[in-house]
């Protein structure tokens, strides 16, 4: 390969299609319980949805997978989705609605750089939501270097974020 190219620093993911066995279920999770919103719909195969309408942040289809089991844990392919809320407030509002709907939470961790929780959607892909603290508190080495880490997140106290607001 030629030369070294680096990636603009404005490039973002846009998208993230997932291959599902039910599209209803699948829709439940990510609209019902996420707050995703319908853009458009591919007959009975597929659905595209977005937060603020976006055209879209998510795909969803049946198109390959239509009533298969989960990809196995342990073979390659998608660890997780991470969907990134503006504040801390919103993640908070989010980890609540999960709560309240007794969805199964897989984990939860504080990471230097955000706060992020983790849970599965109905065919097993892993989803993580998360967001990020600002940039200037985000911890540095020696060295001027990021330091990720991964610690027990607070979740009382995330949740504490919410009654702040209604103080």
């Amino acid at each position: 390969m030629a030369g070294h190219y680096t990636i603009p620093p404005q490039t973002r993911i846009g998208h993230v299609h997932l291959k599902v066995s039910d599209l209803e279920k699948a829709m439940a999770f990510y609209c019902d319980l996420l707050g995703f919103e319908v853009v458009t719909r591919y007959g009975s195969g597929a659905v595209f949805i977005s937060a603020g309408g976006y055209h879209h942040h998510i795909g969803l289809n049946t198109w390959y997978s239509k009533g298969a089991p989960p990809a196995p844990v342990k073979a390659c392919g998608l660890f997780h989705t991470a969907i990134l809320y503006p504040t801390r407030k919103d993640l908070a509002t989010a980890l609540k609605r999960v709560l309240d709907a007794r969805y199964p939470i897989s984990g939860a961790a504080f990471h230097g750089v955000s706060e992020a929780i983790y849970l599965d959607d109905p065919d097993g892909n892993g989803v993580e939501l998360y967001w990020d603290l600002p940039r200037e508190k985000w911890p540095l080495d020696g060295e001027g270097n990021l330091y990720m880490v991964t610690e027990q997140l607070d979740l009382d106290g995330l949740l504490r974020e919410l009654d702040q607001e209604q103080a």
